[in-house]
């Protein structure tokens, strides 16, 4: 773990702010004053950092159970929850092989609780940067057979990548290392609340954190060019294929995503 760099708990982390935003207790003070901060502007946060996670887990039981894929890339995967890609995947089918991609020292600290694959399966953590995919793709190759399909999870991430063209090369490499039969799914924050963007713009201005680039439905729908995109397309991510339920349909947060698959 020495050869890692060590946990800044002075500027506040993504993942850290997910983390308390989902109820989690692997963040700091720091963390904690930039979630509030942004819930006091915006208070529907919590319940788009919810949906999200639950748009993921939804996803990633549809790849599994109906598109076969047994192979996940997992990047900007974040701190350890409840219903992690490879729990949800390998309860449906349990020899899935899963690899994470994060960059926080603290991830890494908690990499061992992502660890316990089933015996028929594996799972895999690299410390990595999302502008770097050949590095990803790399080191992927020792766990994945990147000869077949894998399913690559980008998560409320590429908002991450202040540059949008930079952000289309980033999935446009990974997906044309990957063969037909693959899978691409992805999430973000939208452009569609003005107190959403409010809150982010001062995170953003304040925390001393990496930005974070809200987009357009439209932006979010642009990284699938190429794919063939799954019904019901670039929807809110309450409203990606949600649980039938006999009450009002699904909020619209602000945050979209969709799912599309390499032909």
């Amino acid at each position: 773990m020495s050869t890692h760099p060590e946990i800044d708990t002075t500027i506040p982390h993504s993942a850290r702010v997910w983390n308390y935003l989902l109820g989690g207790k692997d963040n700091y003070p720091v963390d904690q004053v930039a979630a509030d901060r942004v819930c006091e502007i915006f208070p529907g946060m919590v319940d788009l950092t919810r949906h999200s996670r639950y748009m993921l887990v939804r996803v990633v039981r549809y790849l599994a159970a109906d598109a076969g894929i047994r192979q996940f890339l997992d990047i900007g995967t974040g701190l350890p929850t409840v219903d992690n890609t490879h729990e949800v995947a390998q309860r449906i089918a349990p020899e899935s092989r899963i690899v994470y991609v994060d960059n926080d020292p603290l991830v890494l600290v908690h990499a061992q609780a992502l660890l316990r694959s089933t015996r028929e399966g594996a799972t895999d953590y690299i410390q990595a940067d999302v502008h770097d995919p050949e590095t990803i793709l790399a080191e992927a190759s020792k766990t994945l057979d990147l000869s077949r399909p894998v399913g690559v999870m980008l998560m409320g991430i590429l908002g991450l990548v202040d540059d949008f063209d930079e952000a289309r090369s980033i999935v446009r490499r990974l997906m044309a290392a990957l063969p037909s039969g693959s899978h691409l799914a992805v999430y973000d924050g939208t452009d569609t609340d003005p107190a959403y963007l409010d809150a982010i713009g001062r995170y953003n201005a304040s925390s001393g954190a990496v930005p974070y680039t809200p987009r357009s439905v439209d932006q979010i729908a642009r990284y699938l060019d190429g794919l063939e995109v799954l019904e019901p397309g670039v929807v809110a991510v309450s409203r990606w294929r949600p649980e039938p339920s006999p009450w009002d349909e699904p909020p619209a947060v602000p945050g979209a995503g969709g799912v599309a698959r390499k032909p």
